[in-house]
């Protein structure tokens, strides 16, 4: 326990453990969702737990509603002061809970579909207008916003979006849903991998968009210099919300917390804040899938990283993996996805082939939710009504009364 528990790291040289010290120097940690507070008690900070029991709380975090609705939404803000009064805007954190039973009108359902649409007009006209990309404001927005990471696992949409347009071209008489998959988001400087990603979607949307027995029916976007002005415009229009991070590894997320306020359905891993999204929101209306933090760990335990055996079990996630390496989308280059699919099965750090499938079939419950109009706007509709506990009201309150003690 004293090395576990010591400030200096011994191993490889000495250095200083600025976790440690912080534990050590701090009154009160915390974590910033149930399930990062947890994995602090019992990994990063197991054994100084043990000898400090009490001082490791959660606080998860929250939003501003005055930003992300009501400036971003103005449309949906109309609507929630006519149907609950104009006290909503400074009391959503409880108010918000009162639209539950608005979900079961018809008339408040298309309202909802309605003020969606709008925005989604606006963010197609942004999207012609910066990249010349025509898309129909009709398709299902599909959003993945957020830092380019690969533990955030954007590949993981760009290996569905690549199945889902070689079933397309497969399958041409399907009933398909038309989708836009729309991607912000930076990288950091020195990240190879992470620019990689971005080139891979840019190079994806180029194929995808311009492939004309697709009739239209998928588009990719990648949006580029994302900033708080793009996500406003962004967030209210999305359908679907990606919240697809490898289980146990997001602290806790807002951007989850944004789209779920403006009524946007969420596919997800049970990880960071999804998890008491799912509680607060009801599992019925969000699409979970994966590998729960448990499972992730036994794997890392396990040293289970290779993907040869989980590509062996998927030709759809052979297929995408193939096309991707054989140079489909990169004619200009073929090989230069080679080392990033290697790399990956060689060794998938963030289980992002092990998750394929379940992703997949998570992926068909959206489109069969989608072809019901009723239940797609119920579930926005309670999403939006059941989203106040995320107020940053809350969690400011939380830190000021159990943290600071200023409401003493």
């Amino acid at each position: 326990m004293l090395r576990a528990v010591s400030l200096i790291e011994e191993d490889n040289g000495r250095r200083v453990r600025m976790g440690n010290l912080a534990f050590l120097g701090s009154h009160s940690v915390n974590g910033v969702s149930a399930l990062h507070t947890q994995l602090m008690r019992k990994t990063v900070f197991a054994e100084l737990h043990k000898i400090y029991p009490e001082r490791i709380n959660n606080k998860t975090n929250g939003i501003t509603f005055r930003r992300w609705l009501f400036q971003a939404n103005p449309k949906l803000t109309e609507m929630l002061v006519e149907s609950l009064g104009e006290d909503v805007l400074d009391n959503a954190e409880t108010r918000l809970k009162e639209l539950e039973p608005f979900a079961e009108k018809s008339s408040f359902r298309k309202q909802m579909a309605d003020q969606r649409l709008h925005s989604k007009r606006a963010l197609a006209a942004i999207i012609h207008e910066r990249l010349g990309i025509a898309v129909n404001p009709a398709a299902m927005f599909d959003v993945q916003v957020k830092r380019i990471h690969e533990y955030k696992r954007q590949l993981l949409n760009l290996f569905h979006t690549v199945a889902l347009y070689q079933a397309i071209r497969a399958e041409p008489g399907t009933d398909w849903v038309p989708r836009v998959k729309i991607f912000a988001g930076k990288a950091a400087a020195s990240y190879h991998s992470a620019k990689l990603i971005i080139k891979l979607t840019n190079d994806i949307a180029r194929t995808v968009n311009n492939d004309p027995t697709v009739r239209g029916l998928l588009k990719v976007v990648f949006m580029p210099n994302y900033n708080v002005s793009l996500a406003e415009s962004i967030i209210p229009a999305a359908d679907l919300s990606e919240q697809i991070s490898t289980a146990g590894l997001e602290a806790s997320g807002t951007s989850n917390m944004k789209f779920g306020l403006n009524g946007a359905l969420t596919i997800g891993t049970l990880d960071g804040a999804n998890v008491e999204m799912s509680e607060q929101v009801g599992l019925e209306h969000m699409f979970i899938f994966g590998m729960s933090s448990q499972q992730v760990e036994a794997r890392k335990q396990a040293g289970e990283f290779s993907a040869h055996d989980d590509v062996a079990a998927s030709g759809r996630l052979n297929d995408v993996l193939q096309a991707i390496r054989g140079g489909v989308f990169s004619p200009d280059d073929p090989n230069r996805y080679v080392g990033l699919i290697d790399q990956l099965l060689a060794y998938d750090r963030f289980l992002v082939c092990a998750d394929f499938d379940s992703y997949w079939a998570a992926q068909a419950k959206v489109e069969e939710r989608w072809h019901d109009s009723k239940e797609w706007w119920r579930s926005a509709v309670l999403n939006t009504a059941r989203m106040g506990w995320f107020s940053s009201d809350r969690t400011i309150r939380e830190y000021a009364g159990d943290i600071w003690k200023a409401l003493e």
